[in-house]
């Protein structure tokens, strides 16, 4: 069974840059598509960026222009580059297939300062 690591958060100032990683224990070229997720404190576990098998790309509007998934499909391993950050970004990010379909990993926290 596949498990997930996600890694790269920290608390970071308003207009600054995060790359998210996140390693997975087996292959993930069987999910066809690949996305980063997050929860932010008192709401639901949103998907803000999703990957195809051949690189097709998909964001919510909040995070469009700002923020850039990558998949590495060699290494087993999705990225999240995050540019332009604001606070409302803060929250812990989770990637998982879409539609989810491997068990959680911990997450990776985000923090946003104003």
């Amino acid at each position: 069974q596949v498990q997930l690591v996600e890694s790269g958060g920290g608390l970071v100032q308003a207009g600054g840059s995060l790359t998210l990683s996140c390693a997975a224990s087996g292959s993930i070229f069987s999910f066809n598509v690949m996305g980063w997720y997050r929860q932010a404190p008192g709401k639901q576990r949103e998907l803000v960026a999703g990957i195809t098998r051949g690189a097709n790309r998909n964001y919510v509007d909040s995070v469009k222009g700002r923020f850039t998934i990558s998949r590495d499909n060699a290494k087993n391993t999705v990225y999240l580059q995050m540019n332009s950050l604001k606070p409302e970004d803060t929250a812990v990010y989770y990637c998982n297939s879409v539609p989810t379909r491997i068990s959680w990993g911990q997450g990776t926290q985000v923090t946003v300062s104003s």
